[in-house]
């Protein structure tokens, strides 16, 4: 069966941060505000791609039991990062399991929550924190009738969520990509919005926005382009040692807000 995949599905939508979350008295991280972990998607490009407040990057991925993604994807990750990023104290990955929550589809609201739940790190004075969760489930964007799968979304300013056993049942098969190519693909793409592509945080130093597919690249050849793993290119992905790079323009972008 074919698929439309929504690699670069993002929710522009405010989740509401409640003001109890203010604070966090455990020995991990004490008295730091959690609302700043959780603004509009974007909205901390700067303070990721410099290194003006923040000199290092902590990324705390959380994966449900039996969906962990691949090391070469997480090594590839982090090669993004530091080629796009300056963060002297370095960027380092804590890495853990939890167990299912026991769902078959999740909204975003439901995602939201679960990490409300189960985040550790959060920024604090010179160090900045990433939430990245592998998840069990599908999301409820899915629909049969549209042929249509979600594998990632970026809906806060530091987190996003990867549709681990979405991503895992469209890879390593034949005609499809590998695992870690695929899980690269979303992964950085996702993280692009995050870093605010494509006009998304990060403003554009040249006319290279989709019209059709806002928030994303109009270059084909793009990490960002909209249909980086449609139906039609998943196939392609196959024949691919590597995952699709950012453009020029997209860069460029990158460069005049703080990064590489």
């Amino acid at each position: 069966m074919k698929y439309r995949i929504l690699v670069a599905f993002l929710t522009l939508v405010f989740i509401s941060a409640c003001s109890s979350d203010n604070s966090d008295d455990s020995d991990n991280q004490p008295s730091v505000n959690k609302n700043l972990n959780r603004q509009s998607t974007g909205s901390s490009a700067n303070d990721i791609l410099s290194d003006d407040v923040f000199k290092i990057m902590i990324i705390e991925l959380v994966y449900v039991e039996g969906f962990e993604p691949t090391e070469t994807a997480i090594n590839n990750f982090v090669t993004f990062l530091n080629e796009r990023t300056y963060k002297p104290g370095g960027i380092t990955v804590e890495k853990r399991a939890i167990a299912s929550p026991g769902q078959d589809v999740y909204t975003i609201e439901e995602i939201a929550q679960i990490e409300r739940e189960q985040r550790q790190y959060y920024n604090t004075q010179s160090q900045i924190a990433v939430w990245a969760y592998f998840t069990d489930g599908e999301a409820d964007t899915d629909s049969e009738a549209d042929n249509t799968v979600t594998l990632g979304t970026a809906y806060w300013n530091t987190s996003f969520v990867i549709y681990e056993e979405t991503l895992q049942g469209l890879s390593n098969g034949p005609l499809e990509p590998s695992r870690s190519l695929l899980e690269t693909t979303v992964i950085n793409h996702e993280f692009g919005h995050i870093f605010g592509l494509t006009n998304l945080g990060t403003p554009l130093q040249s006319s290279h926005e989709d019209s059709e597919h806002p928030k994303h690249c109009d270059e084909e050849d793009c990490l960002m382009y909209w249909a980086t793993e449609s139906a039609v290119n998943i196939a392609n992905m196959g024949n691919m040692s590597s995952a699709p790079e950012l453009d020029s323009q997209c860069i460029a972008d990158l460069q005049a807000n703080g990064g590489k």
